[in-house]
Protein backbone atom coordinates (compact mmCIF):
# COMPACT_ATOMS: atom_id res chain seq x y z
CA UNK A 1 0.00 0.00 0.00
CA UNK A 2 1.05 3.35 -0.48
CA UNK A 3 0.20 6.35 1.56
CA UNK A 4 -0.01 9.72 -0.07
CA UNK A 5 2.22 11.92 2.11
CA UNK A 6 0.64 15.07 3.44
CA UNK A 7 3.51 17.07 4.27
CA UNK A 8 3.88 18.60 0.57
CA UNK A 9 2.05 20.87 0.24
CA UNK A 10 -0.03 22.22 3.64
CA UNK A 11 -3.16 23.03 2.36
CA UNK A 12 -2.90 21.16 -1.21
CA UNK A 13 -3.81 23.29 -4.62
CA UNK A 14 -5.88 26.46 -4.79
CA UNK A 15 -6.52 26.41 -7.96
CA UNK A 16 -6.42 24.45 -10.96
CA UNK A 17 -3.17 26.37 -12.17
CA UNK A 18 -1.43 25.19 -9.03
CA UNK A 19 -2.84 21.63 -9.76
CA UNK A 20 -1.21 21.48 -13.16
CA UNK A 21 1.72 22.88 -12.09
CA UNK A 22 1.62 19.91 -9.69
CA UNK A 23 1.44 17.36 -12.58
CA UNK A 24 4.01 19.06 -14.80
CA UNK A 25 6.46 16.61 -15.41
CA UNK A 26 10.27 17.15 -13.69
CA UNK A 27 12.98 18.03 -16.07
CA UNK A 28 14.63 14.61 -17.67
CA UNK A 29 11.53 12.26 -16.10
CA UNK A 30 10.56 9.60 -18.78
CA UNK A 31 7.57 8.42 -16.88
CA UNK A 32 4.78 10.13 -14.50
CA UNK A 33 3.02 7.80 -12.29
CA UNK A 34 -0.18 8.51 -10.09
CA UNK A 35 2.22 8.21 -6.84
CA UNK A 36 4.54 11.28 -8.49
CA UNK A 37 1.75 13.25 -8.98
CA UNK A 38 -0.01 12.61 -5.80
CA UNK A 39 3.18 12.81 -4.26
CA UNK A 40 3.28 16.85 -5.00
CA UNK A 41 -0.10 17.21 -4.93
CA UNK A 42 0.15 16.09 -0.71
CA UNK A 43 -2.97 13.70 1.04
CA UNK A 44 -4.80 16.52 2.71
CA UNK A 45 -6.47 18.51 -0.11
CA UNK A 46 -9.11 15.97 -1.01
CA UNK A 47 -10.66 17.76 -3.76
CA UNK A 48 -7.26 18.35 -5.32
CA UNK A 49 -6.47 14.82 -4.82
CA UNK A 50 -9.43 13.65 -6.81
CA UNK A 51 -9.28 16.41 -9.46
CA UNK A 52 -5.67 14.65 -10.12
CA UNK A 53 -7.83 11.75 -12.10
CA UNK A 54 -10.90 13.45 -13.24
CA UNK A 55 -8.04 16.06 -14.87
CA UNK A 56 -6.93 13.29 -16.53
CA UNK A 57 -9.91 11.91 -17.64
CA UNK A 58 -11.37 15.43 -19.52
CA UNK A 59 -7.49 15.52 -21.51
CA UNK A 60 -6.84 13.34 -24.81
CA UNK A 61 -5.19 11.23 -22.37
CA UNK A 62 -8.35 9.37 -21.63
CA UNK A 63 -7.75 7.74 -24.90
CA UNK A 64 -4.68 5.30 -23.48
CA UNK A 65 -7.11 1.83 -22.65
CA UNK A 66 -8.16 1.74 -19.39
CA UNK A 67 -7.64 4.74 -17.89
CA UNK A 68 -11.25 5.37 -17.16
CA UNK A 69 -10.98 2.00 -15.48
CA UNK A 70 -8.16 2.90 -13.36
CA UNK A 71 -9.26 6.48 -12.89
CA UNK A 72 -12.51 5.77 -11.70
CA UNK A 73 -10.54 3.27 -8.61
CA UNK A 74 -8.65 5.91 -8.14
CA UNK A 75 -11.42 7.90 -7.52
CA UNK A 76 -13.52 5.12 -5.76
CA UNK A 77 -10.97 4.37 -3.51
CA UNK A 78 -10.28 8.33 -2.21
CA UNK A 79 -13.90 8.95 -1.92
CA UNK A 80 -14.56 6.09 0.40
CA UNK A 81 -11.73 7.17 2.40
CA UNK A 82 -13.18 10.42 2.78
CA UNK A 83 -16.24 9.49 3.43
CA UNK A 84 -15.32 7.10 6.74
CA UNK A 85 -12.77 10.13 7.97
CA UNK A 86 -9.39 8.60 7.25
CA UNK A 87 -6.86 11.55 7.72
CA UNK A 88 -4.30 9.92 5.48
CA UNK A 89 -4.69 8.64 2.05
CA UNK A 90 -3.74 5.35 0.67
CA UNK A 91 -3.66 3.63 -2.88
CA UNK A 92 -2.64 -0.25 -3.33
CA UNK A 93 0.54 0.17 -4.98
CA UNK A 94 -1.11 -1.47 -8.51
CA UNK A 95 -2.78 1.75 -8.49
CA UNK A 96 0.25 4.10 -7.35
CA UNK A 97 2.97 2.85 -9.73
CA UNK A 98 0.47 3.00 -12.83
CA UNK A 99 2.28 5.77 -15.20
CA UNK A 100 2.31 7.52 -18.24
CA UNK A 101 4.65 9.00 -20.71
CA UNK A 102 6.09 12.33 -19.50
CA UNK A 103 5.80 13.87 -22.82
CA UNK A 104 1.98 12.72 -22.94
CA UNK A 105 1.42 14.15 -19.70
CA UNK A 106 3.08 17.62 -20.69
CA UNK A 107 0.33 17.93 -23.87
CA UNK A 108 -2.16 16.62 -21.74
CA UNK A 109 -1.56 19.36 -19.39
CA UNK A 110 -0.56 22.26 -22.10
CA UNK A 111 -4.02 21.19 -23.61
CA UNK A 112 -6.05 21.62 -20.12
CA UNK A 113 -3.99 25.37 -19.61
CA UNK A 114 -6.37 27.90 -21.15
CA UNK A 115 -9.33 26.07 -20.07
CA UNK A 116 -8.21 25.77 -16.21
CA UNK A 117 -6.82 29.67 -16.46
CA UNK A 118 -10.31 30.49 -17.85
CA UNK A 119 -12.18 28.89 -14.97
CA UNK A 120 -9.97 30.06 -12.26
CA UNK A 121 -9.99 33.43 -13.04
CA UNK A 122 -14.02 33.15 -12.77
CA UNK A 123 -13.95 31.52 -9.42
CA UNK A 124 -15.66 33.59 -6.65
CA UNK A 125 -16.91 32.90 -3.23
CA UNK A 126 -20.47 31.80 -4.13
CA UNK A 127 -22.99 29.41 -3.04
CA UNK A 128 -21.04 28.27 0.10
CA UNK A 129 -23.76 26.30 0.75
CA UNK A 130 -22.90 23.67 -1.54
CA UNK A 131 -19.48 23.44 -0.38
CA UNK A 132 -19.55 22.91 3.55
CA UNK A 133 -21.06 20.85 6.13
CA UNK A 134 -22.89 18.19 4.84
CA UNK A 135 -22.71 19.73 1.43
CA UNK A 136 -19.15 18.10 1.43
CA UNK A 137 -20.13 14.77 2.42
CA UNK A 138 -23.25 14.64 -0.45
CA UNK A 139 -20.08 15.96 -2.92
CA UNK A 140 -18.01 13.22 -2.09
CA UNK A 141 -20.58 10.23 -1.87
CA UNK A 142 -22.05 11.76 -5.48
CA UNK A 143 -18.50 11.60 -6.69
CA UNK A 144 -18.37 7.78 -5.91
CA UNK A 145 -21.34 6.64 -7.30
CA UNK A 146 -20.55 8.53 -10.85
CA UNK A 147 -16.63 6.79 -10.66
CA UNK A 148 -18.47 3.57 -9.83
CA UNK A 149 -19.67 3.60 -13.88
CA UNK A 150 -16.38 4.41 -15.46
CA UNK A 151 -15.40 0.71 -16.28
CA UNK A 152 -18.45 -0.38 -17.63
CA UNK A 153 -18.86 3.20 -19.48
CA UNK A 154 -15.34 3.18 -21.00
CA UNK A 155 -16.83 1.05 -24.19
CA UNK A 156 -18.87 4.06 -25.19
CA UNK A 157 -16.66 6.42 -26.59
CA UNK A 158 -16.40 10.37 -24.43
CA UNK A 159 -19.17 9.07 -21.76
CA UNK A 160 -16.10 8.57 -18.98
CA UNK A 161 -15.03 11.74 -19.97
CA UNK A 162 -17.74 13.64 -19.50
CA UNK A 163 -18.73 12.23 -16.15
CA UNK A 164 -15.36 12.65 -15.10
CA UNK A 165 -16.01 16.47 -16.53
CA UNK A 166 -19.06 16.71 -14.07
CA UNK A 167 -16.54 15.01 -10.77
CA UNK A 168 -13.90 17.46 -12.05
CA UNK A 169 -16.57 20.40 -11.84
CA UNK A 170 -17.81 19.26 -7.73
CA UNK A 171 -14.44 18.81 -6.44
CA UNK A 172 -13.37 22.26 -8.53
CA UNK A 173 -15.79 24.15 -6.88
CA UNK A 174 -14.90 22.33 -2.98
CA UNK A 175 -11.24 23.09 -3.46
CA UNK A 176 -11.93 27.02 -4.59
CA UNK A 177 -15.52 26.99 -2.34
CA UNK A 178 -17.49 27.77 -4.84
CA UNK A 179 -20.62 26.36 -5.58
CA UNK A 180 -21.82 27.35 -8.80
CA UNK A 181 -18.78 25.45 -10.04
CA UNK A 182 -20.22 22.21 -7.71
CA UNK A 183 -23.56 23.01 -8.96
CA UNK A 184 -22.54 22.63 -12.25
CA UNK A 185 -21.18 19.46 -12.08
CA UNK A 186 -24.49 17.80 -10.34
CA UNK A 187 -26.52 19.29 -13.80
CA UNK A 188 -23.78 18.11 -15.47
CA UNK A 189 -24.30 14.80 -14.19
CA UNK A 190 -27.63 14.67 -14.74
CA UNK A 191 -28.00 15.33 -17.76
CA UNK A 192 -25.44 12.84 -18.77
CA UNK A 193 -26.89 9.95 -17.08
CA UNK A 194 -30.30 10.87 -17.89
CA UNK A 195 -29.21 10.91 -21.86
CA UNK A 196 -27.86 7.46 -21.39
CA UNK A 197 -31.31 6.09 -19.65
CA UNK A 198 -33.02 7.62 -22.61
CA UNK A 199 -30.65 6.16 -24.81
CA UNK A 200 -31.05 2.63 -23.05
CA UNK A 201 -34.63 2.29 -22.92
CA UNK A 202 -34.73 3.10 -26.62
CA UNK A 203 -32.43 0.45 -27.65
CA UNK A 204 -34.38 -2.10 -24.98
Amino acid sequence: MTELPSDRQANGPESLGDLLAAMTPDEGQERVSVENVLGKVGGRSFPAVILVPCVVLVSPLSGIPLTPTLGGLVVLLITLQVLIGRKHLWLPDFLSRRSVPAHRMQKAIDWLSKPAAFMDRHSHNRLRILTSGPARYFAYLTTSVLALSWPPLELLPFVTSFSAGAVAMIMYGLMVRDGAYTLAGYVQAVVLYLALLSLWIGVF
